[in-house]
């Protein structure tokens, strides 16, 4: 079993940034992949992006050059630094963490991007 728990979500202005983080534990030395996922209102869950154990990266192309996934493996924690916010990105924000072909998610934490 892996938990999740995300923090760093909040208000901001458009132009803004904010950087979430997710700190794991439980069964973490099995935790391959990590990310962040999204939803907006009416809308369904979408990948942010993806980084591999060893630091590999993968991102939603509406997110490209203005957010950035990072992991520190030591402290079991992934972060996304979001700079440039639009009031799209608004959603809530949720880590996810695959273990043995599992999937884990955080309970989400809110981000509103205001004009």
């Amino acid at each position: 079993q892996v938990q999740l728990v995300e923090s760093g979500g909040g208000l901001v202005q458009v132009g803004g940034s904010l950087r979430l983080s997710c700190a794991a534990s439980g069964s973490i030395f099995s935790i391959n992949a990590m990310g962040w996922y999204r939803q907006a209102p009416g809308k369904p869950r979408e990948l942010v992006a993806v980084v591999s154990r060893g630091g590999s990266t993968n991102y939603a192309d509406s997110v490209k050059g203005r957010f950035t996934i990072s992991r520190d493996n030591a402290m079991n924690t992934v972060y996304l630094q979001m700079n440039s916010l639009k009031p799209e990105d608004t959603a809530v924000y949720y880590c996810n963490a695959m273990s043995r072909a599992m999937g884990y998610w955080g309970r989400g934490t809110q981000v509103t991007v205001s004009v």
